[in-house]
């Protein structure tokens, strides 16, 4: 059977840049393992594979794999699967999507009919939360290849968050240390046991125009390092809550990650603070179309 399939680079307007994705815009009849196979073909760090809805108010229903598993949920498939709709049926504005962890609702643009770009911004479905573990300024050191005195900033401290899919957050001291982190797999597995499958790298951006510069290794799901993590920024409300006092409100925060890879990405989040605690997170971004063919399976 043939299948149509996008490429896009999503988090960026540029071509090239970004964190792409391969989404796969028929997968009716596809099993869990033919999509898994089918990820591991494509060797991008996410796959999104669109069927029909179960419910016709939605606008698709969609898996995401990693080349080692599937997720329940993740930014980039999410903003580059919206798009894709969109670009595809020729319509944006308001969607819902469903995804493992639930509906999530989208909002969409495109530059237009028979335009390659569009914009997408989600609200994170699952509340932001940490999660009660300890884990050592040393024992992070010593995974990312760096000092212990080049861990946290200010009273950032490492902490572990999820909105649905967790992550190790290190907070690192300057821009210097975050390009100097090269992760040691053994060290991730030793030290941090579950948690060092997918550790969290920022720190504060004082050259660019960014609030954050971000890193993502992730040696345990099937990636070394990720050039843009929006199901981690989605978890980001919270450890920015647990350092910093962030009054009732209205925050945009917003986040280059990819930079040391050369594929920077832009990521912006945005967040309500109601009683002194988040009361709804949303993560948005650009993708940009850059392949399409057809698989034959």
């Amino acid at each position: 059977m043939s299948r149509r399939y996008l490429i896009l680079d999503v988090f960026t307007d540029r071509a090239l840049g970004g964190n792409p994705l391969a989404v796969v815009l028929n997968s009716d009849g596809l099993d869990e393992a033919s999509m898994q196979h089918i990820t591991r073909e494509f060797n991008l760090s996410e796959t999104v594979f669109i069927l029909p809805p179960k419910d016709p108010a939605n606008r698709a229903r969609i898996r995401i794999f990693t080349t080692a598993h599937e997720l329940p949920f993740a930014g980039h498939p999410t903003v580059g699967a919206s798009i894709a709709l969109a670009l595809e049926g020729g319509s944006a504005g308001a969607m819902a999507l469903e995804e493992a962890i639930g509906i999530v609702k989208c909002e969409v643009a495109t530059d237009g009919t028979g335009s390659r770009r569009g914009t997408s911004t989600f609200v994170v479905p699952r509340a932001s939360t940490l999660e009660e573990t300890e884990v050592s300024k040393r024992e992070c050191a010593d995974a990312l290849s760096l000092e212990v005195a080049d861990i946290g900033f200010d009273a950032h401290r490492p902490v572990v968050a999820t909105a649905g899919v967790p992550f190790l957050f290190v907070p690192v001291a300057n821009l210097t240390a975050l390009a100097r982190a090269r992760p040691d797999e053994s060290a991730f597995i030793r030290n941090l046991g579950a948690y060092g499958e997918a550790m969290y790298l920022y720190t504060l951006d004082d050259e660019g125009d960014a609030d954050f510069r971000s890193r993502m290794f992730s040696p345990g799901i099937g990636s070394l390092e990720d050039p843009a993590t929006g199901a981690a920024a989605a978890a980001f409300p919270s450890v920015l809550m647990d350092a910093e006092a962030r009054v009732d409100g209205h925050h945009r925060v917003r986040i280059d990650q990819g930079v040391e890879m050369g594929r920077p990405s832009r990521i912006n989040l945005a967040f309500t603070v109601k009683g002194g605690a988040v009361a709804q997170a949303t993560i948005g971004g650009s993708a940009i179309v850059i392949a399409e063919g057809t698989l034959h399976v």
